[in-house]
């Protein structure tokens, strides 16, 4: 019996007629990019996770992608990354020119290890960024303590964590910001692909809702070099 270890449309056939009429909705309305729709979730999102802001993007990957411009992370920059997690965690660190480094993670939980993470920091170090994997908090609370003492950012990548909280705060509100996935085998998967960026600063929220749209403000004013992330 050939039982498969994903079965993405058995899980979204109980909202297949629900699905099918919002998608006839959005396809008569025209606004295929951004739009309401996606003001509509972001803000829904927010509210639900308390979180100030929530900015959409196209998939989890490129929220990382986005932390990191906003923060302006660059060249000559280090990144303290965890030696356990998604592909996608150390080469958003390498796309924007600066180094990755891994840290240990802790055993039991297999997050990233504050400890191991601490004795990585150098001073090019510029951001940590704990991964919050299985639907399980990394020591968010150690991270942000590290942090303020250093002077550095903390992204949160919570691709594996919508929902998830720590001390009764969720994750993604912990950082600077937090990056969440809605790749359909995420625990909150999508048809498709995408992403969402959490902050609770409005200078972040404006520079990452600019970046998403290659830096465009005005329409074809172009501020800052951005990338397509709709």
């Amino acid at each position: 019996m050939n039982v498969p270890f994903y079965d993405l449309s058995r899980q979204l056939a109980f909202l297949r007629e629900e699905v099918l009429r919002e998608l006839a909705r959005v396809w008569d309305s025209g606004a295929f990019a951004l739009g309401p729709e996606v003001e509509r979730f972001e803000q829904e999102f927010a509210e639900y996770f308390n979180f100030r802001y929530a900015i959409g993007c196209a998939s989890g990957s490129d929220a990382l992608l986005l932390a990191l411009m906003a923060l302006g992370i660059g060249p000559g920059d280090e990144v303290i990354v965890p030696s356990f997690t998604f592909f996608a965690t150390a080469s958003a660190v390498w796309r924007v020119g600066a180094k990755p480094v891994f840290a240990d993670i802790d055993p039991e939980t297999f997050n990233l290890s504050p400890k191991d993470a601490a004795e990585r920091i150098t001073g090019c170090t510029r951001a940590i960024i704990p991964v919050h994997l299985f639907g399980q908090c990394a020591a968010v609370d150690q991270f942000r303590q590290l942090a303020r003492k250093h002077g550095l950012a903390v992204i949160e990548d919570a691709a594996q964590a919508v929902g998830a909280t720590w001390e009764g705060i969720f994750a993604g509100a912990w950082g600077d910001v937090g990056c969440f996935s809605f790749y359909p085998t995420k625990n909150l998967g999508g048809a498709g692909d995408g992403g969402m960026l959490t902050t609770e600063s409005d200078v972040l929220m404006e520079r990452l809702r600019l970046l998403r749209v290659h830096g465009m403000h005005p329409r074809y004013y172009h501020q800052v070099v951005g990338i397509n992330s709709r």
